[in-house]
């Protein structure tokens, strides 16, 4: 079983990754594959530089290019349960698609709750208007093979979990999708 997480900024997929990885499900994320080609090229891991190399990694290697480096590392990995985070483009998540048994799960949670847990987390790049948080992800979903597409990722959805109240209330729901799930043949 391969679940992918995808939603918009502080929404609740890392609480989530985090979730089914005391679950037993094996962690990779787009990020992190994004963070050490940041280190390779010795690029600050603020936000808005990681988006621009992710832009400039897709311009030339192609869209799906983290997907693949993902696909590979699962291809090698005898785990049969893998949770990955952080897909930002339908093209990665079409890429991952090529998994039989991968399905894409979005978080939803709504803006102002969002921009409450960014406050929180207090994280290198992160906006502090919400009217700043607003603009960002206007800046994430510009129609383009090459950038970030969180809306249009986020559409290609299997199941949906409302992120809305505490973690145990998350956790709740994971547990019901697993069970669901666990019925399923992939």
């Amino acid at each position: 079983m391969i679940i992918g997480l995808t939603g918009k900024n502080a929404s609740g997929k890392g609480e989530a990754a985090d979730y089914l990885q005391k679950k037993g499900f094996v962690y990779y994320s787009l990020s992190d594959a994004l963070r050490e080609e940041a280190t390779k090229l010795g690029v600050d891991h603020a936000r808005d530089n990681l988006i621009r190399l992710g832009n400039k990694l897709r311009q030339k290697h192609g869209p799906q290019y983290l997907a693949e480096k993902i696909n590979n590392k699962i291809e090698n990995d005898a785990n049969k349960k893998f949770v990955i985070d952080s897909i930002r483009s339908p093209f990665e998540a079409k890429e991952l698609m090529k998994n039989k048994n991968f399905l894409l799960i979005g978080i939803d949670a709504p803006i102002e709750l969002r921009f409450e847990r960014l406050l929180e987390r207090n994280r290198t790049g992160d906006a502090k208007t919400l009217e700043e948080f607003k603009e960002q992800e206007e800046r994430e979903n510009i129609q383009s093979d090459t950038n970030q597409q969180l809306d249009a990722t986020f559409a290609l959805s299997g199941k949906v979990i409302a992120n809305e109240g505490s973690l145990e209330k998350l956790y709740k729901k994971i547990d019901g999708l697993l069970a669901e799930l666990g019925k399923i043949k992939f």
